[in-house]
């Protein structure tokens, strides 16, 4: 089987997909046995394996404090602190552009799909998810570094749709 195209979060996905065996046998079963007892004897149960490859992963392009200073070595985040992403990759909004234009200067247009950000392996409270009005495939999540981050490079882990992203560092102080 082959994946190709997909709509929402999976527009442009591919990937390929296969039976991955009977985890149940087969059940023999007489031509003459009514077929009504075929739903309820049941039959075997098989396994499908899909391996799907997005057309874009969400990607962590910067971080910034609440003031849109850029979060740095010198300028760390601290835990607990609401920081502001721009990231790429996250898919579709409500009400929704075209693909490829920027999204509009007034009303937020909130992403479709599932986002997390997992800092040090722990979830984080994700406040805002949103097109960057003006901005072409360019999105602002509002999160909370988790209460209980330990200092230092921090690992921030982005995803959208159930899809991850490459993980980035973040200091944290």
């Amino acid at each position: 089987m082959t994946i190709t195209g997909g709509t929402g979060a999976y527009l442009g996905i591919r990937g390929q997909g296969g039976q991955g065996g009977n985890t149940i046998a087969p059940r023999n079963a007489s031509m003459r046995e009514d077929p009504a007892y075929r739903r309820i004897l049941g039959g075997g149960k098989r396994r499908y394996l899909f391996q799907i490859i997005p057309l874009e992963s969400p990607q962590i392009a910067g971080v910034f404090h609440s003031d849109f200073t850029a979060v740095t070595a010198s300028s760390p985040a601290r835990a607990g602190e609401t920081l502001i992403a721009q990231a790429t990759g996250l898919g579709p909004t409500l009400p929704g552009v075209d693909p490829g234009q920027p999204f509009p200067p007034t009303g937020l247009q909130e992403v479709n799909s599932p986002v997390d950000v997992i800092v040090n392996g722990k979830s984080s409270t994700v406040l805002n998810k949103v097109g960057w009005p003006g901005r072409a495939n360019a999105y602002r999540l509002d999160f909370q570094v988790p209460d209980g981050t330990a200092a230092g490079a921090a690992t921030i882990q982005l995803s959208a749709a159930w899809i991850d992203g490459p993980s980035a560092s973040l200091p944290v102080r």
